[in-house]
């Protein structure tokens, strides 16, 4: 099948609008270095924006010829693509929201090679060094704003999600616009939309002028997950464990909508954070929410972190079915203290310093078959431990559905196979198995082929 496509040259707009020739001069170097392909790849995905696509390897290769080119000028850079996605392009001329991703994608993949892990001065294997880079990573996208009030709530949930659960993220969203909150999710479409297209009312409805949208997202879900339009702020993130960490520096609230696997890593990620003692009195809200219809698939989600990490895990969040209003109450509430905390500790509003995160939550897990053989599920270790080693499971998992590189593994060498305590195992399968059967692995309409075995 042929698909339609343009070919264009455009300018940035906003900081990369005046470059000095050094500048232009590493741009140039850079891409066509090591980093042309990732570059290329993401830019792809975001031209890609409103495609229903969510295969990164069905994505490259129905774009195969797809190209971009960085062409110098005096003062400053020009962007040519050629055979680009023609739905990215209105009369011919480039959408300017897809525009500005293109240039967040140039600007942050440049900026990590040069600034981050090219630069000694950023110890990547050491805790405080990795949280350093997550901070100027996101300083030099200008997410971080001092004198501001906390407001920012995370979204998580699935790409994958019913007609039903994708209208009552936009009513949560909504509730919250009108709250005057800002929203952050992982960029992409049902969830991570949703809840933006609410707070865009909400927000128009307050004359909130300035509303946040933020997306964050890195290279290897990008083509799985395209920014979708509504974001107005657009970073790309290294790897899955530094955008995780992104998300719970600068969020002052989490609301979990359901997903599938890449939620359940997510909710275990921040489980995994709240559950070390160090993090013990430290305020941080976070409510599962969702339709009627979703009250079953939470209850699945709170039996196994029940089952898996304890009563405690349990205590660290609520539940709240079919009330936006009070979602969004608990989430004003939560925040309230969230404020009080930080204020009393001198913490900053921004980035939250005081959050205490174990390396293994920030050390990049590959998942390759031998890693995912290898996971430590056991309950021999300390439970944030334990929460870290079924985070990089269902990470797996996730990389296996939808990420080129996985996809390409399991299609060279078979399943992913998952180890671990026999009581643990079963837990996971059941709950793995309910999302193959709600359809939460795949966009609808696409039959799911399990990319992992389960060894109990």
């Amino acid at each position: 099948m042929e698909y339609a496509t343009i070919d264009s040259v455009i300018s940035p707009e906003g900081r990369m609008e005046v470059l000095s020739k050094a500048e232009v001069g590493k741009l140039l170097d850079s891409s066509h270095g090591g980093l042309y392909t990732v570059f290329r790849n993401c830019a792809l995905a975001v031209l890609n924006t409103g495609s229903g696509l969510d295969d990164g390897k069905e994505l490259l290769e129905r774009y195969k010829n797809f190209e971009v080119n960085i062409i110098q000028r005096e003062r400053g850079i020009k962007l040519e693509v050629k055979n680009a996605p023609a739905k990215a392009f209105v009369d011919g001329v480039m959408i300017k929201g897809i525009q500005e991703h293109l240039f967040a994608v140039l600007r942050d993949i440049l900026f990590i090679h040069a600034d981050i892990t090219s630069n000694p001065q950023f110890d990547l294997s050491d805790s405080e060094g990795v949280t350093n880079a997550v901070f100027h990573i996101l300083r030099n996208a200008n997410l971080l704003q001092p004198q501001v009030n906390p407001n920012l709530v995370v979204c998580w949930g699935g790409h994958s999600i019913s007609g039903e659960e994708y209208d009552y993220t936009k009513q949560v969203g909504y509730q919250l616009g009108l709250r005057g909150q800002d929203i952050c999710t992982g960029c992409g479409p049902g969830a991570m939309k949703g809840p933006m297209k609410g707070a865009t009312i909400g927000h128009a409805k307050q004359r909130v002028g300035q509303g946040r949208y933020i997306g964050l997202t890195e290279p290897g879900i990008i083509a799985a997950e395209a920014p979708n339009p509504i974001v107005n702020d657009l970073v790309i993130m290294p790897d899955i464990e530094k955008r995780l960490e992104a998300f719970v520096r600068i969020g002052h609230a989490v609301i979990v909508f359901p997903g599938g696997a890449g939620t359940a890593e997510e909710i275990l990620y921040l489980l995994g954070i709240l559950l070390h003692p160090e993090n013990q009195d430290l305020p941080f809200p976070l409510i599962f929410t969702g339709p009627a219809s979703a009250e079953a698939y939470f209850r699945q989600i709170d039996q196994f972190i029940g089952a898996t990490l304890g009563p405690d895990a349990q205590k660290r969040y609520q539940i709240i079915i079919q009330n936006p209003e009070q979602v969004a109450s608990a989430v004003v509430d939560g925040i309230r203290r969230v404020r009080e905390f930080r204020k009393q500790k001198g913490d900053a509003y921004y980035f939250n310093w005081l959050l205490h995160i174990d390396p293994e939550f920030q050390r990049p897990f590959e998942p390759s078959h031998e890693n995912m053989r290898n996971l430590a599920i056991r309950r021999d270790q300390p439970v944030h431990l334990l929460a870290a080693q079924l985070r990089r499971a269902f990470s797996g998992i996730v990389a296996g559905n939808v990420k080129a590189q996985g996809i390409r593994a399991i299609e060279q060498h078979g399943l992913f196979e998952i180890h671990g305590d026999a009581d643990i195992m079963e837990r996971m399968d059941t709950l793995l198995a309910s999302f193959v059967a709600q359809h939460r692995m795949k966009l609808p309409g696409k039959a799911y082929q399990p990319c992992y075995r389960i060894v109990k």
